[in-house]
């Protein structure tokens, strides 16, 4: 085959954030305050696993669906990113008393 690609290999198409995601400034967050960011859109040189319920799933898929509702269109990594920053900020902020600390305590 002259382009390369065997017969039945999939398309490896990326998904390119639009101009107005790329050219937006980020929204002001509780992570701001406390000096935790989130990182954008950018190649991450570190990587985590994480399994999900198929419930956790579509709630994800929810909130990304109701955010780009809001106007602000963001993939479900970044979400994750950005969740963990603001829960982490929390902790560096109220410790004990911090919503991961309440929900994890309630868990185990």
């Amino acid at each position: 085959m002259a382009s390369g690609r065997s017969r039945g290999s999939r398309s490896r198409r990326v998904s390119l954030p639009g101009v107005a995601e790329l050219l937006r400034p980020p929204a002001p967050s509780p992570a701001i305050e406390s000096k935790r960011q989130a990182s954008g859109r950018e190649s991450h040189s570190q990587k985590i696993t994480v399994y999900m319920s198929g419930a956790e799933l579509i709630d994800l898929e929810r909130a990304r669906l109701a955010l780009r509702s809001y106007g602000i269109c963001v993939d479900r990594g970044r979400i994750v990113r950005e969740a963990i920053m603001v829960l982490l900020a929390d902790l560096d902020a109220r410790g004990e008393t911090s919503l991961l600390a309440e929900r994890l305590r309630e868990t185990t």
